[in-house]
């Protein structure tokens, strides 16, 4: 198949977005596929190499033909629905219920109401659209299981380690990051044997929680960091599929998270099997993460190990690209 990933009024930056659209492209192509990425400018993501051609378009007539062209962001939808009839079927493949982009109310109107077959990442994003009437379909972008591995590391230290995801601005807004520091200041405060490791794009963060810091690291860094911990901390109230809980959870890390509507974790974590989840408000969160540190340390493992089950059961990326070649067999 030849397939078109549009990034025209969106782009490529290093975030976690672009890394996954990389990523899954780079594995289409692997199988076979043809993969074109059309753009209004430079790729400018560095985390990881594209292997797909990227090509920069300045009118419809520069588009290529193909078999399926997917809006990859709420700003490409209408790029994608104006495109050609030549450039295939028009797909949205949507990763994130975008309120930093649209009101809810103008994400009906001027995202979902246009005409594209809808497939989404995650449990909560399919139930989001339900609420509004739109059918979708899930496809998972699956996990670098030869990256992101257990270490058996996390016994060797004597620190009790707790880790999360630090962000800024709106992002951070989203990801409730002054919930994670908050709690962060409250828990170190009452065991001192707990520190605290984050990683994140930012620069360095001036705070007194915060025991390390990795910015922007690499795939061996990042494993490297989770292996270290003994709990994942993540109070995000808007996501498609979250990345970094799973990916904390394939080291047998366990998590602690909310049950907020947009958590981007209801595909993976389960309340008391793969990790703790509180209600939607801080103080249960805090409550639900001095319950994990204070729990039997077997019971801790054996939460990490049915974490990192689960989410092999979820996938790699090969196995859950091909799914999304046999969804577009269908919709051809």
């Amino acid at each position: 198949m030849k397939i078109i990933f549009d990034l025209r009024k969106t782009g490529l930056g290093n975030n976690g977005g672009s890394s996954t659209l990389i990523k899954s492209g780079n594995m289409l192509q692997r199988l076979g596929h043809t993969i074109i990425f059309v753009d209004s400018g430079a790729n400018k993501h560095t985390w990881v190499d594209l292997d797909c051609l990227h090509k920069i378009v300045k009118s419809e007539n520069d588009l290529p033909d193909a078999d399926f062209i997917i809006a990859t962001g709420y700003k490409s939808v209408g790029p994608t629905v104006s495109a050609p009839k030549r450039c295939g079927v028009k797909l949205h493949w949507i990763r994130a219920w975008e309120t930093w982009q649209y009101p809810e109310n103008d994400i009906v109107e001027k995202i979902l109401r246009q005409p594209t077959i809808k497939i989404v990442n995650s449990i909560c994003l399919k139930n989001k659209l339900l609420q509004y009437g739109f059918n979708s379909e899930i496809i998972y972008p699956g996990y670098d299981f030869t990256h992101i591995f257990p270490l058996n590391i996390r016994d060797k230290t004597k620190y009790l380690v707790v880790g999360g995801l630090y962000r800024e601005g709106v992002h951070g807004v989203r990801k409730r990051v002054d919930w994670l520091l908050n709690a962060a200041t409250i828990i170190k405060s009452e065991y001192p044997n707990v520190k605290v490791f984050l990683f994140g794009s930012e620069k360095q963060p001036v705070h007194s929680a915060i025991d390390k810091y990795i910015r922007s690291p690499d795939m061996s860094d990042k494993n490297q960091l989770y292996n270290m911990c003994s709990i994942w901390l993540a109070p995000t109230m808007s996501e498609g599929l979250h990345l970094p809980p799973a990916e904390a959870m394939l080291t047998e890390c366990p998590v602690v998270g909310t049950n907020a509507e947009l958590s981007g974790m209801q595909d993976y974590l389960i309340d008391g099997e793969t990790g703790i989840v509180s209600d939607n408000i801080y103080e249960d969160f805090l409550n639900k993460i001095k319950q994990m540190i204070e729990i039997d340390n077997e019971k801790r493992i054996c939460m990490g190990r049915n974490a990192r089950n689960k989410i092999l059961n979820i996938g790699s990326r090969e196995k859950n690209m091909n799914e999304f070649i046999n969804l577009l067999g269908v919709l051809k």
